[in-house]
């Protein structure tokens, strides 16, 4: 029953998650552990919940235009569920606006496959990178995903090796002419620090269990997908690698900055794509069941755990 309604992508199934995640993220605002709620400027979290349901729509147009799974609401969920296994993540603002540009980059990304307007799309994957680092510096470390997408795609063309340039170097006038108009040119200086960090709660602490579990598993579930996919000849490996190269880069930003743990949530949507393209492996629709209700108990186990230590 639950796998068949998620099997649809109905407007029912984006209403039915983002109420969810709405509901979640006020009741973890006003209840979660380790929130600070003196001061705390409730219209911008509110920008930050709308931020968190608009990826929800973009999830659902990738899924539908480049066919990263196959045309369900299954990553989707995924992602949700994930949210709430590091509900603290939503918590933080500019990590949340980071996640939102780079998922807008892996949209346009993707999209290079049609071998149409590649350089706008260069372009534009680039300058969402470079956005979403105004909000966290090692946001920028995607760029060598550009570069990737370049190479699987269209190396031979000159130009489109020149374009993320071109993207970077006017993001940076524009904000080089916007901050010297404000008098807040210390930002950069200030803000690309690239600091490493250190672990703080050790490295066995609860959060730092979490991390390393979810990361075994989706590396697992990886693995699986791919061995699964080649034996078909599937279309969607080149994408898949993409999205596991994404992930790589979520992990080494996370554990490069491990001040920062939070920023594992950059690779939720690739997990999401690797869970939903190994749960289509399933032929029949009771292990599917199975699967999701295990899926859906799991997250809130995790997260009864975490707010009881």
């Amino acid at each position: 029953m639950i796998s068949s309604f998620f099997s649809k992508t109905k407007p029912i199934n984006y209403v039915v998650l983002s109420a969810f995640l709405v509901l979640f993220f006020g009741l973890y605002l006003i209840f979660g552990p380790n929130v600070d709620r003196i001061g705390r400027n409730y219209f911008l979290d509110t920008v930050t919940l709308g931020a968190l349901v608009m990826q929800l729509f973009v999830i659902n147009e990738i899924i539908r235009k480049e066919k990263a799974t196959d045309f369900s609401s299954y990553a989707m969920l995924f992602f949700v569920l994930l949210l709430i296994v590091f509900p603290e993540s939503m918590m933080d603002r500019n990590v949340v606006f980071c996640t939102f540009f780079i998922l807008l980059s892996l949209w346009r990304l993707l999209a290079i496959k049609s071998i149409k307007n590649v350089k706008h799309k260069i372009f534009d994957a680039t300058l969402f990178i470079g956005i979403a680092s105004l909000f966290v510096d090692w946001a920028l470390l995607f760029l060598l995903l550009v570069f990737l997408v370049i190479n699987l795609y269209d190396r031979n063309t000159l130009k489109n090796w020149l374009v993320p340039f071109t993207a970077i170097s006017t993001l940076g006038i524009l904000l080089f002419t916007v901050l010297k108009l404000f008098n807040k040119l210390p930002f950069l200086q200030d803000h690309y620090t690239f600091n490493m960090g250190s672990f703080q709660n050790g490295f066995f602490s609860f959060k730092m269990i979490k991390i390393l579990v979810y990361v075994l598993f989706i590396l697992v579930l990886n693995v699986l997908v791919f061995l699964k996919l080649r034996k078909k000849g599937s279309g969607k490996l080149l994408t898949l690698r993409i999205l596991s190269f994404a992930f790589v880069l979520s992990l080494v930003a996370s554990f490069l900055s491990f001040n920062r743990a939070d920023l594992i949530i950059l690779g939720i949507f690739p997990a999401s794509v690797f869970m939903t393209n190994y749960l289509e492996t399933f032929k029949q629709n009771r292990y599917k069941e199975v699967a999701i209700v295990l899926l859906l108990f799991l997250p809130f186990f995790v997260l009864a755990v975490q707010m009881s230590s």
